[in-house]
């Protein structure tokens, strides 16, 4: 139990980071595949929803052009929630400042495994299937909310920038410094960063390839264990604040907290 709880706690380290980076980057990967055989499109990737928006403003489609400007919405709008849902609870000094937005990622995970056939090809006023929007919000939900825990330093539902920062740790591994050159002065490779990148991008593949298996063989139900394992990593804390949260609603009032450092 407090394994878990250090996960998702606010009180965090480097290596609390990494491990809950891992276990997201997995599963944005799975769900980033699963989407892409459901809908036709990687939910997770806002950089070819913008493109899109772009090419279908000058091209005058309408549809294209509200599919794609609906997926951008709803992705602000998770990563928007996240930083409520996280200051609020850090206002308030919960343990479970970061595993709200976990519950609730985990809880939209359950409603699209359970009845995500019936969403399907329900249309929106944005022209695409609700089942987009709800991938886009889900992703920038978690996003935002392991950019938050890490500082920004970590990322797990788009592989461009760690791919990058890979490339550049490497460049810098195989860098050949000059013979005599002051060690302060030498190129080196940060290794623990190198290890961190490629973990990343190696989760996220798996979970790739896992998500679209298991899609294929069980299909909306694939995502239902994984909804489980974000439950059992955002419960813990929420549980130790389950008598100050129910002190809050009692007394309706927010003397029962003290105030909290803000995020920005």
């Amino acid at each position: 139990m407090r394994r878990f709880r250090r996960l998702t706690d606010q009180h965090r380290t480097g290596t609390h980071n990494r491990r809950l980076g891992l276990v997201l980057a997995f599963n944005a990967g799975s769900i980033n595949a699963g989407g892409f055989l459901l809908v036709g499109m990687y939910t997770s990737h806002m950089t070819g929803f913008v493109s899109m928006l772009a090419d279908n403003l000058v091209l005058g489609n309408t549809v294209l052009l509200l599919g794609a400007a609906g997926a951008l919405l709803a992705f602000v709008g998770g990563a928007a929630l996240t930083a409520i849902l996280v200051n609020w609870a850090r206002q308030y000094r919960l343990h479970g400042s970061y595993a709200l937005p976990l519950l609730v990622l985990a809880l939209l995970m359950l409603v699209f495994g359970l009845v995500g056939a019936v969403t399907l090809d329900w249309r929106t006023p944005f022209a695409v299937p609700a089942t987009v929007l709800l991938l886009s919000f889900m992703m920038g939900l978690q996003n935002a909310t392991i950019s938050k825990m890490s500082s920004s330093e970590i990322r797990t539902t788009h592989m461009t920038g760690i791919v990058t920062d890979l490339g550049i740790e490497l460049g810098k591994l195989v860098y050949w410094n000059r013979s005599g050159k002051p060690p302060e002065r030498q190129v080196r490779a940060n290794r623990q960063r190198l290890g961190l990148f490629a973990s990343l991008l190696g989760m996220f593949l798996l979970g790739g390839v896992a998500g679209a298996l298991s899609f294929k063989r069980v299909g909306f139900v694939f995502v239902v264990p994984l909804a489980l394992l974000l439950l059992t990593l955002a419960l813990p804390p929420l549980w130790i604040d389950r008598a100050r949260l129910r002190l809050m609603l009692r007394r309706g009032d927010r003397s029962v907290a003290a105030p909290f450092r803000h995020d920005a």
